[in-house]
């Protein structure tokens, strides 16, 4: 029986190297939400989507979306990938983290107010939905020790026949792997994993998960009390001072029940793209399939 899609991605990332750190950007002057640059990877043979993921520390699904038709195991030597590595900021305010769901990143706006740099991450599954909220960093642990609750535990029980021990200490075996910071009094922390292949996925069980690499940086830069927002925004958009209309589509994520409306046309995402008939059609196939870069809507 061929390999699921989860399991082929867990073999393969138990023979990567470390991620890169994330990418830092300086921030775009005022009047403007363009960060980064678009970046291409010709692929070698033996590449695949994992570890050229882990290579540019982009998220695995973005690099599939970017990518469509491509096989993410065995893609054709000397084809152009592209890289996720230019983005639209989030609507929220330019301050501490702010994650975005849809499009599994997280963004760390410096205090200096010059720099944001961009993290890929996991979040929950369906079922488990990480919630979007306002908060802040109350905590931070470094080598967490892993309490699984009784929810868990019954959970994992049912799913995989095997009894979860009440605490795992710090070590490979630990879920939060070496860092993790909370978010104000919940129970809900971003935190490292031991487990690379969720990241860029919907995996956990509602916290978000980071590369161990990516987790370090931000337990030794961010200060406790900075403020996190959790967002869930598919569409982003600009009116750039140069005049372009840039937007970015992400795939909606799927609700408690798994019913996904995929893109819905508001009336402020019709305002935007105006009533030109060819910026539609032009439109369409990225609302029907996001590919999570960013478009500009040609003049009228």
């Amino acid at each position: 029986m061929p390999l699921s899609l989860l399991a082929r991605i867990l073999i393969l990332a138990l023979i990567l190297p470390p991620a890169a750190l994330a990418l830092v950007y300086p921030m775009p002057e005022p009047g403007s939400r363009l960060i980064g640059q678009k970046l291409y990877h010709k692929v070698d043979k033996g590449d695949y989507f994992q570890e050229i993921a882990e290579r540019y520390n982009v998220g695995f699904l973005a690099l599939m979306a970017a990518n469509p038709g491509i096989d993410p195991f065995l893609p054709e030597p000397g084809t152009d990938l592209v890289i996720p590595s230019q983005m639209l900021l989030p609507f929220a305010k330019a301050k501490g983290i702010v994650i975005n769901l849809p499009e599994l990143r997280l963004y760390y706006y410096h205090p200096s107010g010059d720099k944001v740099s961009v993290f890929p991450i996991g979040i929950g599954r369906q079922g488990l939905a990480t919630p979007r909220t306002i908060s802040h960093i109350s905590e931070k642990r470094k080598d967490p020790v892993w309490r699984p609750t009784a929810e868990m535990r019954q959970r994992h029980l049912a799913e995989h026949g095997e009894v979860l021990a009440a605490e795992v200490p710090p070590g490979p075996n630990n879920p939060f792997g070496g860092y993790a910071l909370r978010l104000g009094r919940s129970e809900y922390l971003i935190h490292g994993t031991n487990q690379r292949f969720g990241i860029g996925m919907r995996a956990s069980s509602g916290c978000i998960r980071m590369y161990d690499e990516d987790i370090k940086w931000l337990y030794e830069n961010v200060a406790i009390d900075t403020p996190v927002r959790i967002v869930e925004q598919p569409v982003k958009m600009s009116y750039e001072n140069s005049g372009q209309r840039l937007i970015e589509l992400h795939t909606p994520l799927t609700d408690e029940e798994g019913n996904n409306p995929g893109i819905v046309i508001t009336d402020v995402i019709r305002r935007f793209v105006g009533e030109n008939e060819a910026r539609w059609q032009e439109l369409m196939p990225e609302i029907e399939q996001p590919s999570g870069t960013v478009l500009e809507l040609k003049p009228l």
